[in-house]
C-alpha cells in the first residue's frame, strides 16, 4: 500500500456562485405543488407564485410559507399578516406565470375569479384547495422570511389534477 502524496492536487473548492447554481439545479429536481399566495388588508392587495409551502402540523392546522424579501408582495404580506395559499391545478400555468413575474398587481388578479373566506385574502375560486391563514410567526431565512401560519379556513374543490413544478417545467398529476 502506498501513502498518498502531498503533491496530489486537492479538488478545487467551488466558488460561491458555483455552489449557488449547483443548489438551484438540485432544487429544480425537487418537485413541488404550485401555489398562488394572496393577501389583502391595510398593506394592500398582493400575490405571488410559490412552491415553498408545506404542512407543519394538524394540531393546530399550521403551514410554513417562504417569502422572498425582494418580492413585490413582501410589504403587503408583512403589513397585513394574513394570506391565502391557493393550490393550483392543471390549466393554471398562465396564472402561475402572471403571479411569478413582474406583472402589475391588478393584472394578476384580472386573470381569474376570486372570492373571500375569513381573513379577506383573495381565494382562487377554482383552486384545488385554498388555505386561509393568519401569520403567527416570522423567522429569518436568509433572502426569505419563513412564515408560520395558522390555518383559519379551508376550501376544497373536488376533482382536478395538481399542478407540479419539476425540472423547471409544469406537470399535472
Amino acid at each position: 500500500m502506498q501513502a498518498s502524496s502531498l503533491t496530489d492536487a486537492a479538488p478545487a473548492t467551488p466558488s460561491l456562485d458555483e455552489r449557488k447554481q449547483e443548489y438551484r439545479n438540485a432544487m429544480a429536481r425537487l418537485g413541488a405543488a404550485v401555489n398562488i399566495v394572496t393577501t389583502d388588508g391595510p398593506g394592500g392587495l398582493a400575490g405571488f407564485a410559490a412552491t415553498a409551502v408545506c404542512s407543519v402540523t394538524d394540531s393546530p392546522p399550521t403551514l410554513l410559507v417562504c417569502l422572498n424579501r425582494g418580492s413585490s408582495a413582501y410589504p403587503a404580506v408583512n403589513a397585513n399578516r394574513v394570506l391565502c395559499v391557493n393550490t393550483l391545478e392543471r390549466g393554471h400555468e398562465e396564472l402561475s406565470r402572471l403571479f411569478g413575474g413582474k406583472t402589475p398587481v391588478h393584472e394578476r388578479f384580472e386573470g381569474a375569479s376570486w372570492s373571500l373566506l375569513e381573513t379577506g385574502s383573495p381565494v382562487l375560486d377554482d383552486a384545488l384547495i385554498s388555505l386561509d391563514c393568519r401569520v403567527k410567526a416570522i423567522s429569518d431565512g436568509g433572502t426569505h422570511d419563513i412564515l408560520i401560519c395558522d390555518v383559519v379556513a379551508i376550501r376544497e374543490n373536488e376533482g382536478g389534477q395538481a399542478l407540479i413544478y419539476f425540472d423547471r417545467r409544469y406537470h399535472a398529476i
